[in-house]
């Protein structure tokens, strides 16, 4: 062959080594750009979250609870606003469900750190209600609605099951969870004891719904004969079913502290403060129509998740000054239990208790007061 021609080949097989080898560079290119582009995005991603979480925030509600529990709580303010400002800190407990116990689930939970709420010897707590929590910020995964089957466990605020073990419910008594919706006192209720009747009531036409849901994702279909479902305003069921219950729950509608205080709407916020004043005569009438559906010797617990001074104890305080037929019940025990997985708050009366987000601790807020019909 002569030279010209093999220099001509040569030249050409380098020219297609060199394209080979141009190809390759410009993959590895592409993949370190799509690399960088991911990572990018991913560091996007979580700066939006955590500016989207900083946004969630409402400032306009922040400065009237500023100006409002710095002057009710004190310095402990500070410490519970950062609290409900972070929800990254926030914890969870699960409730789990003995219409279908999961021994899987609880070994899983103790394996995570979680622990029962309280001791296994402790006098005001029914281990047929088993309730785990843990130190540690974060949530169990949540299990959906499905059909015909019921959930293993329910997520809440472990402060919630103050309201139920206040109450005492023996089983047999008719019990009246006036204003029930989501429905997690309910199920806490029917975990504690076996109710001769439950009458949930929600007067909200779409937390009715989610009520109804919530009752049958936990209760057996054989159980449900012992509930019954109503949509009524909580303030006419005293005239409508006089001395009709042994207890009454009323976990009353209430400003609610954490909702609040991430209210992405300002105008509705606005409107919510605005609002608010109104509440405690609501919560009021609310509490005289609980009275009126007590039977004799009866009980009821009033509760929020607000620590709205206000909306708590003024409103107890009222109802004790104008009602003769009711009187205040002593829930020290409860408290002293308690005090070992809460932090409650101080000076308040032997009938009341107020749980205060701590971290570590970041329950409630809760307030819970117990009254007795005579």
């Amino acid at each position: 062959m002569p030279f010209p021609l093999r220099r001509a080949r040569g030249a050409m097989r380098a020219l297609r080594r060199l394209g080979r080898l141009a190809r390759r560079l410009r993959g590895w290119v592409d993949v370190c750009r799509r690399r960088d582009t991911h990572s990018s995005a991913e560091e996007q991603l979580e700066t939006k979250s955590k500016t989207k979480l900083q946004k969630k925030i409402c400032q306009v509600v922040l400065s009237h609870f500023e100006k409002q529990y710095s002057k009710e709580l004190g310095e402990v303010w500070n410490s519970i606003s950062q609290v409900l400002s972070t929800p990254q800190c926030w914890q969870y407990a699960v409730l789990l469900n003995k219409f279908n116990f999961s021994s899987e689930v609880e070994n899983d939970l103790r394996l995570k750190g979680y622990r029962l709420i309280f001791p296994e010897t402790s006098s005001c707590f029914r281990q047929s209600l088993k309730c785990y929590i843990s130190s540690s910020p974060g949530r169990f995964p949540a299990q959906k609605h499905r059909a015909g089957k019921l959930k293993e466990y329910y997520l809440l605020n472990a402060a919630s099951v103050l309201a139920v073990l206040a109450l005492e419910v023996e089983n047999g008594e008719k019990v009246l969870d006036m204003c029930a919706a989501p429905g997690g006192k309910s199920i806490a209720t029917l975990q504690y004891a076996w109710p001769g009747l439950l009458h949930c009531n929600e007067y909200d036409h779409l937390r009715s719904r989610w009520l109804k849901q919530t009752l049958e994702s936990f209760i057996p279909e054989s159980l449900m004969s012992l509930i019954t479902v109503s949509q009524l305003d909580g303030r006419q069921i005293g005239n409508l079913q006089p001395e009709g219950f042994d207890k009454v729950l009323v976990d009353a509608p209430c400003s609610n502290d954490r909702s609040w205080l991430f209210c992405s709407d300002t105008q509705q916020a606005t409107l919510r403060l605005a609002q608010r004043k109104a509440l405690s005569a609501i919560q009021i009438q609310l509490l005289r129509s609980a009275i009126k559906a007590l039977r004799p010797g009866g009980s009821l617990v009033y509760s929020t998740c607000t620590l709205s001074k206000v909306e708590n104890s003024d409103v107890v305080t009222h109802i004790l000054d104008s009602c003769s037929n009711v009187c205040p019940v002593d829930m020290s025990a409860l408290a002293s239990s308690a005090s070992q997985e809460f932090t409650l708050a101080s000076g308040v009366q032997q009938h009341e208790l107020l749980v205060l987000p701590e971290r570590g601790k970041a329950w409630g807020p809760m307030y819970v007061a117990k009254l007795k019909k005579m």
